[in-house]
């Protein structure tokens, strides 16, 4: 029997490979499936299922393009309605793979169809979980999603959630391993565990909601309290999960297309097409692209340009790192967006040797901003900012920074920093790009700024 969690840092994103006599379950897979089959071929395996846990709406789920290539069915627990043709399994319903067996257990809450695989080995014994956005480490899946297309409000739904975790997965016995689909830094939830497999006899230790004696009111309440609006691009990705999508070397073979400065600079023209600048943000600040937007690849990359390029559609031309262009492509086409239509041969050094006109960003150090007295604009998220920031800085968090454009000023230099540089780099390249030229980046974000002795408070001023 061989278990595998194969983990996506940059989505915080859990696939499952297992396999048993030469047979391959596949749960949650990746857009770009490449990796699924050299291992089940290295292994002389048939992949025989893939499984989905429910309509993901953070990335696009590899599960369309995998049956194809294997003939594979796709598999969905009750309530699924994909455009596609897959097996709908009723609750209970048993799955063989080689010596194992994969038992579907029906938990909606995060989303009507969510469903929890219970594996089973030849003994009968309960051995794993593979638990979706049903049950992370630390949390439970967000029960907001499904109001869009559902007459449920988010009680309803957490409501439903405690009774699948009560009625499904708490009677499991605690040394069941729980596999989830989501840790730390995924917007599925709010209190994920770093750690990315657990018991779940140690989960009912330290889950807040899996403590016992909750009751359904404390649950619901818990559960939907300080919930964020999830990030824009959800919807779409939902939609494609469940409508399907073009194959990711068709969007490889659109994007990987190696532009001359001017022939570059013709297409955004002909095009109005976004420029990404995907180099890491320091490079950014030294010299850019007019108007190029910043979202580095050596960070969040993927789901910050989920939530902040407005439509997936639009064309999207690259200034990339040499040598990652097709990385930038694959990571953009995990949440959908699909309109890479070329990127800047030569990244930015081209641009620079061409005599082309370019930008640059105003930042200095936490020490040297000492000096100077400007008013602070803190990115971060609203609960980062809860707990501590500069003294009458002003919270304009970088996921809805186009909610408080209007917020910034005109004329007199301000100073703008998040935790490290990487969001306030980002911000900074949103509003030059928007006619707003007079922020002064700060190196090093908060920590750095704290060294200083700059006064910070608690949570006192936060733009309403």
């Amino acid at each position: 029997m061989i278990i595998e969690q194969i983990y996506t840092g940059c989505l915080a994103q859990g696939a499952y490979y297992i396999q048993s006599k030469g047979e391959v379950a596949i749960i949650d897979p990746l857009r770009e499936i490449t990796p699924y089959l050299e291992k089940a071929a290295k292994n002389k395996a048939v992949i025989k299922y893939v499984f989905e846990t429910h309509f993901h709406a953070d990335f696009v789920s590899g599960h369309v393009t995998l049956s194809e290539k294997t003939g594979a069915p796709i598999i969905f627990g009750p309530n699924a309605n994909p455009s596609f043709k897959a097996i709908i399994a009723a609750d209970n319903q048993e799955f063989k793979l080689g010596e194992l067996t994969i038992k579907v257990l029906h938990t909606p809450g995060h989303t009507m169809e969510s469903t929890t695989y219970l594996l089973i080995d030849k003994n009968e014994k309960e051995i794993a979980i593979f638990s979706g956005d049903t049950l992370f480490l630390g949390d439970v899946g967000r029960p907001d999603l499904a109001q869009k297309t559902s007459e449920v409000t988010q009680e309803d739904l957490a409501g439903i959630l405690y009774d699948s975790i009560q009625n499904k997965i708490l009677p499991l016995p605690d040394e069941v391993l729980v596999y989830p689909a989501h840790g730390a830094g995924s917007a599925c939830g709010k209190n994920m565990m770093k750690e990315t497999v657990d018991t779940l006899g140690n989960q009912k230790k330290v889950n807040y909601a899996l403590r016992a004696g909750i009751t359904k009111k404390e649950f619901i309440k818990e559960v939907t309290e300080g919930l964020l609006p999830p990030p824009k691009y959800f919807p779409l990705n939902v939609r494609m999960n469940k409508e399907g999508y073009e194959d990711v070397i068709a969007v490889l073979e659109r994007g990987a297309r190696a532009l001359s400065v001017n022939d570059f600079e013709s297409l955004a023209n002909e095009t109005g097409a976004l420029v990404l600048d995907v180099r890491h943000q320091g490079k950014f600040v030294e010299g850019h692209i007019p108007r190029s937007i910043s979202i580095g690849l050596d960070g969040g990359f993927a789901p910050w340009a989920g939530a902040l390029i407005a439509d997936a559609q639009h064309p999207i031309l690259l200034v990339a790192p040499e040598g990652r262009e097709e990385e930038a492509i694959t990571r953009l086409s995990r949440v959908g967006f699909d309109s890479v239509i070329g990127y800047l041969e030569g990244s930015f050094l081209a641009w620079e040797n061409a005599k082309k006109e370019y930008d640059t960003i105003n930042s200095i150090t936490a020490e040297e901003m000492e000096k100077n007295e400007h008013p602070f604009f803190d990115v971060r998220k609203e609960t980062e900012y809860k707990l501590e920031h500069v003294l009458n800085a002003k919270n304009t968090p970088l996921d809805v920074l186009n909610n408080y454009t209007s917020k910034f000023l005109l004329k007199e230099p301000f100073y703008i920093y998040c935790a490290g540089g990487y969001r306030s780099v980002i911000a900074a390249s949103i509003l030059k790009s928007r006619g707003i030229h007079n922020m002064i980046n700060v190196e090093g974000g908060f920590p750095a700024i704290k060294k200083t002795g700059i006064a910070v408070s608690d949570y006192t001023c936060a733009i309403k």
